[in-house]
């Protein structure tokens, strides 16, 4: 079982496809952390495994044991085009953590800028609030950003 997270975690593209098309089932095991091989991969920011790993139909809204998305990691690591990717294979740019945090929150938080207009251009909701009530804007203006500006709606 640990043989798919540790071909991910080296970036071994083949071996991972290999154990795939040999056990395609591998795509909905949980690590220990309760991460999917395809957190971990868009996690680590391995687009080609990513890409590899959506093509065997994974639960991609599949969380960790945080209530984590592959999404929400995407966007709290700053990978652009893991989180495009994700988003065009349907993953729910509006799912909520076990704080009630979205993607949009964590690329707020971590003043991901292109990640926020990508969000907010696939439908992310701006009003959603976390569990403390914050919203993006706010978590966006803590780093100094304004994500109204960011998406031109001023």
């Amino acid at each position: 079982m640990d043989t798919i997270f540790n071909a991910i975690r080296s970036g071994n593209l083949e071996e991972v496809q290999a154990i795939l098309n040999k056990n395609p089932q591998l795509v909905h095991l949980k690590d220990d952390r309760g991460s999917s091989p395809l957190l971990l991969a868009s996690y680590y920011g391995f687009e080609d495994i990513t890409k590899a790993i959506l093509s065997h139909n994974p639960d991609i809204d599949a969380k960790d044991s945080s209530g984590n998305t592959a999404l929400m990691g995407v966007c709290f690591k700053g990978n652009y085009s893991v989180a495009k990717l994700l988003i065009e294979a349907g993953a729910n740019v509006n799912e909520k953590n076990f704080n009630n945090a979205t993607a949009l929150i964590y690329a707020a938080t971590f003043a991901q800028k292109e990640i926020i207009k990508l969000l907010v251009n696939n439908g992310a909701d701006i009003s959603a609030k976390d569990n403390t009530g914050h919203t993006a804007e706010m978590h966006a203006k803590n780093q100094g950003l304004e994500i109204s500006k960011l998406i031109n709606l001023t």
